[in-house]
Parts: structure tokens; sequence; C-alpha cells
């Protein structure tokens, strides 16, 4: 059996489950040409990884996050790549 050079390592703990879901998201070809999503915590991930993957992505520069009142965030980049 011939194994790839480098194998992606699984997430291991919520907080990287949560980022790798946001990251895959984010980084959809859609997503990137209008740079804005809105997206939800789903039931199974942790309420504590989630708030920590959000206000890490927020203190990201150039990066807006904006809380909605039904609990889900939307992210958003296009101003700060129009100036």
């Amino acid at each position: 059996m011939i194994r790839p050079p480098y194998p992606t390592p699984k997430p291991r703990n919520s907080y990287e489950l949560v980022g790798h879901r946001l990251q895959r998201i984010i980084a959809s070809p859609r997503v990137q040409r209008i740079q804005l999503v809105e997206v939800s915590r789903r039931d199974d991930e942790s309420p504590e990884a989630w708030r920590q993957v959000i206000q890490d992505i927020g203190d990201t520069a150039g990066i807006r996050i904006e809380h909605l009142d039904d609990g889900a965030v939307r992210i958003g980049w296009r101003e700060y790549c129009d100036s």
C-alpha cells in the first residue's frame, strides 16, 4: 500500500473541528467571490469552542464579525479588499 507523503492530521478537539468547518466554508469559491458568509453553531459543536473560534476570527485584521439575533454570525471582509 502506498501512503501519501504528508498525511493530513485529523482534528482532535472541538476547537479544531469548528475551525476546520469554518475554514472550509470561508474558502469556498462562492464565499470568496462575495466575501461574506453567515454561519451558525451546530448542535454537536461546543459552545465554548464556537465562541473562541469566532473571537479568534474577529481578532484578525480586516475581518468584521456581526452577531445576529438568531445566534448566527456574519463574517465579512469585502470593505477591506475594496480599499
